[in-house]
């Protein structure tokens, strides 16, 4: 539960007789990963390129040809089968029946997309004779003149100055035929020997041409009426065509998806297989099992064959363990707050999961930020139908909707707590107190709670360095011991200081030099530990600058994540603050609370929930991941990812 699940590498020898009834075992249960072969032994060869790589390729062009036919038809690629297939797809059988859909299917979508094509050239010829269209004017008689340079089309209005005076040396007669506010019809006439110059000038000033194909005779309106009727010819051809599409989609539906799945299975089979290692008569498998599938994947492949050896490996959490894979399984309604964890970094074997501590301490910031009764419900409403997915248009959300719903319901909490409830908090008790009347007090405390969840987070580094073995770290690191003794320390010293605490200063100011010291020379120290040699890389002068500015960063950054929680308690009065202001806007809209006072409060209430909102879950974010993670969460594990005929994503 608080670590990535345990994980067991696993060898298994294999008559080639059982090959594929191995496989398929252990492409069945999803907890196996697959491990190239290659790397055990010069005697382990790869699999024969001429059998199994050769029907892998295969099996992926048939599985691509099919994906494009259901495509074209529209059709869903459907549900895996609910038993596997008993055996690999016959290419040669499949293959006969793939090309004769793929040819009824290529014949009318090839029609189609000619038509297609055929209307958007017409429509293009249509949307430029629109602007012309009541000229009285034989298109025929502008092509190709002897004489004459000639150029009907459409130019923005304003650049039509521009044009004749860039002009002004050469003989040309420009009309605008029509215009508006933006656009003109123009027609600019000149000798052909000055074609180049006209045309050039043309260009600059954006006239854009009337290009016909030379088929098109007579004035501007016939061509359109012509031009409409070949429009509706095509369109009734498209319309017949999707007709025969919708009977070949009804008539093949059933038969691609099935083919489609059995063609699938067959592909990732021979792809895993093709990873194998070969022995003379038998073949290696290498991987990664789910610690707790391990019995059940022996007896499953024992019975499809009696003489397979299976070899297990339990990993250990300590050591070099960045090679096995981490595989995070939690209750469905913890996974959006697993999702937070992955999205920062995916833990180390060895690492503690954070996904329960951040189910703790994520909505517990996020309600202390966020306190109203009001609110908060609509908030925990919110995500409620993100999550349902009844909305259609909030589906892309619902892995978000848990999180949300549960910041909003301790958001609902802490609204009792301050004595919010949409912003009133006039007549209602607060059971704690209100933020905006204790700031100075609500800062302290935020302050404290936030000293509380660092020390927390120097803790679990300490035990993941201490379970992982890392004795270097666990001692000297800025967020192992001597980390957690300097920051206790300069806590102990302002404790002391305002006598808060009981104990001499001189304790802590002890404490505190020893602790520096351990940090500043960690380098040496950890070498010291782990038998590491040299002590110091580089010459001393450089070494002492950089263990000086390590201790100052350290310092720095034990500061600045400490006062980083003010903002859990600046949050709260802010909140409380811009509620108040939303009232008293509301007032003076409709002092006697009328319709447009409610208008108001209800505008006001959903630009707090929506906008703030989303603000205070970035800013707990960020106190989750930069103060908080950052002292004992490395990450940078590698994701299971298990063997599996039908994959789907990882909850």
């Amino acid at each position: 539960m608080f670590y990535p699940q345990a994980m067991t590498e696993i060898e298994i020898i294999v008559p080639a007789k059982d090959l594929l009834a191995v496989t398929k075992v252990l492409s069945g249960r999803g907890t196996f990963q697959q491990v190239d072969s290659g790397y055990l032994s010069p005697e382990i060869k790869p699999t024969s390129a001429n059998t199994w790589q050769e029907k892998a390729i295969a099996y992926t062009g048939l599985e691509r040809r099919i994906q494009n036919i259901i495509q074209a038809l529209g059709i869903e690629e459907g549900n895996p089968p609910k038993s596997e297939f008993e055996a690999l797809a016959q290419v040669e059988n499949v293959g006969p029946v793939v090309d004769q859909i793929e040819l009824e299917v290529k014949k009318i979508t090839e029609l189609a997309a000619e038509e297609h094509k055929k209307v958007e050239q017409l429509q293009g010829i249509l949307n430029q004779l629109e602007p012309v269209a009541d000229i009285d004017l034989d298109i025929s008689a502008l092509r190709n003149p002897h004489f004459l340079f000639s150029m009907l089309g459409s130019m923005p209005v304003a650049n039509m100055e521009r044009l004749q005076t860039s002009l002004f040396r050469v003989p040309f007669v420009f009309l605008p035929l029509r215009q508006d506010n933006q656009n003109a019809v123009v027609w600019l006439v000149g000798a052909k020997n000055n074609a180049d110059i006209l045309e050039r000038a043309a260009r600059s000033a954006y006239l854009n041409p009337l290009i016909l194909p030379d088929a098109y005779q007579g004035t501007p309106a016939a061509i359109i009426k012509s031009l409409k009727k070949n429009i509706v010819d095509s369109q009734k051809i498209i319309e017949a065509q999707k007709s025969e599409i919708a009977h070949l989609r009804k008539t093949y539906q059933k038969q691609l998806q099935s083919l489609l799945w059995e063609v699938r299975s067959s592909r990732m089979l021979t792809d895993a297989i093709t990873r194998y290692g070969r022995l003379q008569y038998t073949y290696v498998v290498v991987g990664w099992a789910i610690s707790a599938g391990v019995e059940d994947l022996k007896q499953r492949i024992k019975q499809v064959s009696k003489e397979a050896m299976l070899e297990a490996y339990p990993a250990k959490r300590d050591g070099d363990n960045l090679n096995v894979p981490v595989y995070l399984q939690h209750a469905k309604a913890l996974l959006p707050f697993q999702s937070l964890v992955t999205t920062y970094a995916r833990p180390r074997y060895g690492e503690l999961d954070p996904t329960w501590l951040i189910v703790l301490t994520f909505p517990l910031l996020y309600g202390a930020m966020f306190g109203d009764l009001g609110q908060g419900l609509v908030l925990a409403l919110l995500g409620w139908l993100i999550a349902s997915r009844k909305v259609k248009a909030l589906r892309s959300m619902a892995g978000l909707g848990g999180l949300i719903m549960a910041c909003g319901l301790v958001a609902a909490v802490f609204g009792v707590l301050y004595g919010s409830v949409f912003g009133f908090e006039e007549g209602v008790t607060p059971l704690w107190m209100r933020p905006t009347d204790n700031i100075i007090t609500i800062l302290v405390i935020a302050i404290g709670a936030g000293l509380v969840i660092l020390s927390i987070g120097f803790l679990l580094g300490i035990y993941n360095a201490f379970r992982m073995k890392e004795w270097g770290k666990m001692l000297f690191d800025h967020n192992g011991i001597a980390g957690l003794v300097l920051y206790w320390s300069i806590l102990g010293l302002v404790g002391s200081a305002t006598n808060l605490l009981p104990i001499p200063s001189i304790v802590f100011i002890v404490l505190l030099m020893l602790s520096g010291i351990a940090i500043m020379f960690a380098e040496i120290f950890k070498h010291l530990v782990e038998g590491h040699r040299p002590l110091i890389e580089g010459g001393i002068g450089t070494y002492l600058i950089q263990a000086f500015f390590e201790l100052f960063e350290a310092l720095i950054t034990y500061l600045s994540n400490s006062l980083s929680y003010v903002r859990v308690g600046a949050f709260a009065v802010a909140h409380g603050g811009l509620s108040s202001a939303i009232l008293i806007l509301a007032t003076l809209v409709s002092a006697d609370k009328g319709v447009g006072y409610w208008i108001v409060v209800l505008i006001g209430n959903i630009f707090i929930i929506g906008f703030e909102g989303l603000i205070v879950g970035i800013q707990t974010m960020r106190l989750s991941y930069y103060e908080f993670f950052s002292k004992f969460f490395t990450g940078g594990g590698a994701r299971f990812e298990p063997l599996k005929l039908y994959p789907s994503k990882e909850e």
